[in-house]
């Protein structure tokens, strides 16, 4: 026999060898303790086989879950961003609401109409103190009006326009208010500096009953303003006797820097001096 020959019964005989096997295994239980003592040889081998096939799973897995980790954070901070941002903005309204509430209160404590305003802008000139509000002549505002916040008197209106009008504040260099003193009833008046919370009051004799901490209220003289209202408090006195008069400085109550909103004061006066030319008035109308 060639060895092809031989080759080829051998092949057939392993054939027909496991075809026997698997026929006894199929139909009997012969051959089960011969496959249970085989698999502790071949599960080593399989375990092998398998391992680097569960080696790649687990890294999909770890990376899956960091990458979904990562995701869900980038989404919480966000979300956090948003829920502090709203809380900030539900506080700066609920701020806004009290003080809204504190000024509607004192214009119900007034005996005189009032209108609610809103600022619009600040002017950017650093040699004026204005501001532009939210009303005008299409709202009866008119030059001259008085303009106030809950806690004094903040300027007078010195410019307007159908929607908008132009407040000179109490500290412009071109403002003056008459005011006297609530403690003495001293009279004089006030003049802005140009300088932030700054007031002057000029020629006043050594002599004047005027002390520090004293509230400055509108005298009323001039009709472009209420009799009574806050306007300042003494802040600095200088006594020299090389000069005429006291050196006096006073610093506005009124919030000028901070208010938003404003009230604006209808005062009808029947003094015959109020025109453009009387104390308490401004000689700068412009916008």
């Amino acid at each position: 026999m060639t060895r092809p020959q031989r080759e080829l019964a051998t092949a057939l005989t392993l054939l027909a060898l496991s075809v026997g096997v698997m026929m006894v295994d199929y139909f009997s239980d012969y051959a089960q303790p011969l496959r249970s003592s085989l698999s502790y040889l071949t599960g080593p081998i399989q375990e092998t086989a398998i391992f680097p096939q569960r080696v790649y799973d687990w890294y999909l897995e770890f990376t899956g879950d960091e990458s979904e980790l990562r995701s869900l954070l980038a989404d919480l901070q966000s979300e956090n961003l948003q829920l502090t941002a709203r809380m900030r903005t539900l506080a700066s309204i609920r701020v806004e609401n009290a003080r809204l509430r504190e000024l509607l209160g004192t214009a119900n404590s007034l005996q005189e109409r009032v209108l609610l305003a809103e600022l619009l802008e600040v002017s950017l000139d650093p040699y004026t103190h204005k501001v532009v509000i939210n009303k005008g002549t299409d709202d009866g505002i008119y030059v001259g009006q008085a303009v106030i916040d809950i806690n004094g008197i903040m300027g007078q209106v010195t410019g307007v326009t159908p929607g908008s009008s132009a407040v000179t504040l109490l500290t412009d260099p071109n403002h003056a208010i008459p005011v006297q003193v609530l403690r003495s009833g001293l009279r004089g008046i006030a003049h802005g500096q140009g300088v932030a919370e700054v007031l002057s009051l000029p020629y006043l004799a050594h002599h004047a009953d005027i002390q520090l901490g004293d509230l400055l209220v509108t005298s009323g003289m001039g009709g472009r303003f209420p009799f009574g209202y806050p306007v300042a408090r003494v802040s600095e006195i200088r006594r020299d006797t090389n000069e005429a008069f006291l050196g006096i400085q006073a610093r506005p109550v009124a919030n000028l820097d901070h208010a938003r909103h404003v009230l604006l004061i209808r005062y009808e006066s029947t003094d015959e001096t109020a025109d453009s030319g009387a104390p308490g008035s401004t000689n700068d109308n412009r916008n």
